[in-house]
């Protein structure tokens, strides 16, 4: 399967970079059409060389029959919007293609024409039907695009940051191409009318069309001779063309057939299918929210749930890529079928242990007991987050809370209260994404995060620090945003602990957290509280320097007894977070050395 879906990315790439260049070569007509006709004349050669065209059609064929062969291995079409949106997009794309592919590539090789931009402008121009389905070609094409590269894409570090432009681009390039596709049928439709007028206005000679059509040069090529021989070698052109002009409709019509066939084949297969896997048995799952819903033998666990209308997160739709449909098999009398490859990769990615499972992977073939480990409403700041199956783990906890966030209220109201606490925790929230932390809990007027859940322990306290400066400047953002809004700047006291921790899923089942708790915890949350005695911005342990590598020792150190521990802890404390930036910078230099 994972093979089988390397080769669907591969070609869905490969028809994205055709798909890209097609419209950004439309979009030249705002420009005009002989821009276009130029860019065409470029690019062309390189897609209609054999090499060219193997790589465009075999992609073609090979994405449109791995869509079917994706559609077959569904066993419900519940699905979250998107997908199906995807997938109906991809289902109507060939039936809308073929046409299209016709009327020009196999159209200019069967009649021995050239598929120039004004020639099949004009084409399509000419009907209602045609002048229709091209942008709404574009439109599907476009959509079941750039929603397959987004739920790719989302999962990719650094992704999120260049969501702006990825928006801008796949709002404009559609937009731009249809009215470059306007632009240039209005353009020729201009010079028509022109040359009809100067025809008409002329003495004599022939029409002094700029874009004819074949049929028009090989009736202008005989008009006014009445030679016998030239009328025949005319009517028999014309026969020829008629006879080719024929036999492109019925492979046009073929084609359609086949593509609907296979559709309406693989959707009857499956409703066959289903009922054959109901004769062959069915499996109970008892859901941890007291439901028990039966299943098919055969079925994924994801699939089930989502037949029977149970929330479940499962960020890559199913593709064994975030992790996020995990869950706990609690209790079965039964061996599981084994993990396949692509399930048995992502586990290992997570640590996780013998009663963790993919539901989207996972196909039971008797009852079993699971409560997820994930929020059905997660997303994709939640995927491959490792430790929700409960182990120790050593890593880094930061405790961050607002000070005095209790005088916010004294004069505003409570929607404006709202707003600068929404603000502050957006703006934490995206400090913690960009340096790898985990937002696990928060108690009103701070939160806790969580760092080194998916890197090693020097790698979680390295980000850690640089987490509480992202943190430092996200809140200078804040204060200067809303300096209006403001009696005094927010402030936020900043506490880093690192060592081991209990790291898993807690709290209800129906809405289950990932969180840590241990000594750990307990250290970074009393050091939170010495960041207001010594009136600093940070608090950084002993042990998260040492296990960080960074030198902390230019900063004032003292220790703190800390109730149910016999033994002080050491801590550094820094009035401003921004003096880490060079220890740092200096860290990283050692690093690539």
């Amino acid at each position: 399967m994972r093979t089988l879906r390397a080769w669907r990315l591969a070609t869905g790439l490969v028809l994205a970079l055709f798909i890209t260049v097609h419209l950004s070569n439309h979009a030249l007509g705002l420009v005009s059409v002989d821009v276009q006709e130029a860019m065409r004349k470029f690019i062309s050669p390189l897609w209609r060389s054999l090499p060219g065209s193997l790589l465009l059609y075999g992609a073609l064929i090979g994405h449109a029959l791995l869509g079917l062969y994706a559609l077959w291995r569904r066993e419900t079409l519940r699905m979250p919007v998107w997908e199906f949106a995807q997938l109906a997009l991809g289902m109507a794309i060939p039936l809308m293609l073929i046409p299209h592919i016709f009327g020009t590539h196999v159209a200019a090789v069967m009649l021995g024409t050239e598929t120039t931009y004004p020639h099949v402008i004009s084409i399509l121009w000419a009907k209602t039907e045609t002048l229709i389905r091209q942008p709404l070609l574009v439109l599907i094409v476009w959509g079941h695009l750039v929603v397959g590269l987004h739920y790719w894409l989302r999962l990719k570090p650094g992704y999120r940051r260049l969501l702006p432009a990825t928006y801008l681009v796949a709002t404009m390039l559609p937009l731009l191409a249809l009215l470059g596709f306007l632009r240039g049928g209005l353009d020729l439709r201009q010079a028509a009318m022109i040359s009809s007028s100067d025809s008409s206005s002329a003495s004599s000679g022939a029409s002094p069309e700029a874009y004819a059509s074949p049929e028009n040069e090989m009736q202008s090529g005989a008009d006014g001779v009445g030679s016998a021989e030239r009328k025949a070698a005319r009517e028999a052109r014309k026969a020829q063309l008629d006879e080719r002009k024929a036999l492109l409709a019925e492979r046009k019509e073929l084609a359609l057939a086949i593509a609907a066939g296979l559709l309406a084949v693989v959707l009857l297969a499956r409703i066959a299918r289903r009922g054959l896997r109901i004769r062959r048995g069915t499996y109970r799952i008892h859901h941890a929210n007291g439901r028990v819903v039966s299943a098919p033998v055969g079925q994924s666990l994801l699939e089930a749930l989502r037949e029977a209308r149970i929330p479940h997160a499962s960020v890559c739709g199913g593709r064994a890529r975030c992790t996020t449909c995990r869950v706990h098999i609690r209790r079965t009398h039964h061996e599981l079928p084994a993990p396949n490859p692509a399930e048995a990769s992502a586990l290992r990615r997570i640590h996780a242990d013998a009663d963790t499972r993919l539901a989207c992977q996972l196909r039971p073939r008797h009852d079993l007991h699971i409560t997820p480990l994930v929020p059905a409403d997660a997303g994709a700041a939640d995927a491959n987050v490792a430790g929700s199956e409960g182990r120790e783990r050593a890593l880094a906890v930061m405790f961050v809370d607002l000070r005095d966030s209790s005088r916010l209220a004294e004069h505003r109201l409570p929607y404006d209260v709202l707003f600068i606490l929404n603000r502050f925790f957006a703006e934490m929230a995206e400090a913690l994404s960009e340096t790898g932390g985990y937002y696990s809990t928060f108690n009103g007027d701070g939160f806790m995060a969580l760092y080194g859940t998916t890197s090693d322990h020097k790698q979680g306290c390295l980000d850690a620090l640089r987490g509480a400066v992202a943190v430092s400047d996200r809140l200078a953002r804040i204060n200067a945003a809303l300096t209006s809004e403001l009696r005094d700047p927010l402030k936020a006291g900043i506490s880093i602990h690192a060592g081991e921790a209990i790291v898993g899923t807690m709290g209800p089942p129906a809405s289950p957290i990932i969180s840590a708790l241990g000594d750990t915890v307990n250290v970074a949350a009393r050091l939170e509280a010495e960041t207001k005695r010594h009136d600093c911005a940070l608090i950084v342990s002993a042990a998260c320097a040492r296990a960080s590598g960074v030198d902390l020792s230019q900063f004032p150190e003292y220790t703190v007894n800390v109730r149910g521990r016999s033994q002080t802890v050491s801590y550094y404390a820094i009035a401003d977070a921004a003096a880490l930036v060079p220890l740092l910078s200096r860290a990283d230099e050692r690093a690539r050395a």
